[in-house]
């Protein structure tokens, strides 16, 4: 083969899915059923068919793998990747597909996959077939950057919520401490990020905390940056 020569390969899909669940950031994750990495966890997705759109085959793969809705998500390309050794079988660009939603259901195996299951980031991190672990890396990233840019964090809370419980998305899907009063402050005085309500939540113990819900905004002016962040 020389320089000149056009690579022969294959197209697939990847998918990235995650979520909020039990106070982690969590990710979909299956269980190889067939060969390579036979056995061992991966992300969802597989080879785009011949005449076959590609958004189409990811919402294909995510219902045959794992029993999701992919018609019922908001899946956005974020990355393609093609290291020439990124597939044992071959020469395989793969085109990746992030969704960060709330209340996603309990997945269903199928297809390929010998299992479906939600995992915490953190712990499957290190062990996916493939590059999945630099897809995910990348696709924590982006939903990290989502946080500071849009008002997405507010749809993983319920319809009337303490500035406390948004804080709390922050934290679980950057995974670091946030101080409550300069969160409070930045999110309180972004236009169109949160509206209160004029109700409160008293707890057992302690002081009453002001109700917000989400305002109209879709974007941050200014963003909420993390720490570090340009």
């Amino acid at each position: 083969m020389t320089k000149r020569d056009h690579a022969q390969l294959r197209i697939a899909v990847d998918l990235a899915i995650l979520t909020v669940r039990e106070g982690s950031l969590q990710v979909l994750v299956i269980t190889r059923g067939n060969k390579p990495f036979v056995g061992q966890p991966a992300l969802p997705g597989g080879f785009v068919r011949t005449g076959e759109d590609i958004g189409a085959a990811a919402v294909r793969e995510l219902g045959e793998e794992t029993g999701l809705d992919g018609g019922q998500l908001h899946l956005e390309q974020f990355a393609v990747y093609g290291d020439p050794e990124r597939d044992p079988r071959g020469r395989v660009v793969s085109v990746a597909y992030l969704a960060i939603m709330p209340d996603l259901p309990i997945p269903t195996a199928g297809s390929d996959a010998s299992s479906a299951s939600w995992i915490p980031v953190d712990k499957v991190r290190g062990s996916l077939a493939f590059d999945h672990d630099r897809i995910l890396d990348d696709a924590v990233e982006s939903a990290r950057r989502r946080l500071e840019l849009t008002t997405l964090a507010t749809k993983f809370c319920p319809a009337e919520f303490t500035i406390g419980d948004l804080r709390s998305v922050y934290e679980v899907v950057w995974g670091e401490p946030l101080d409550p009063r300069n969160f409070s402050r930045k999110v309180i005085n972004t236009e169109g990020f949160v509206e209160p309500t004029d109700n409160k939540r008293v707890p057992a113990t302690g002081r009453p905390a002001a109700l917000y819900r989400a305002g109209p905004a879709t974007t941050l002016n200014p963003p909420i940056m993390r720490t570090g962040s340009r």
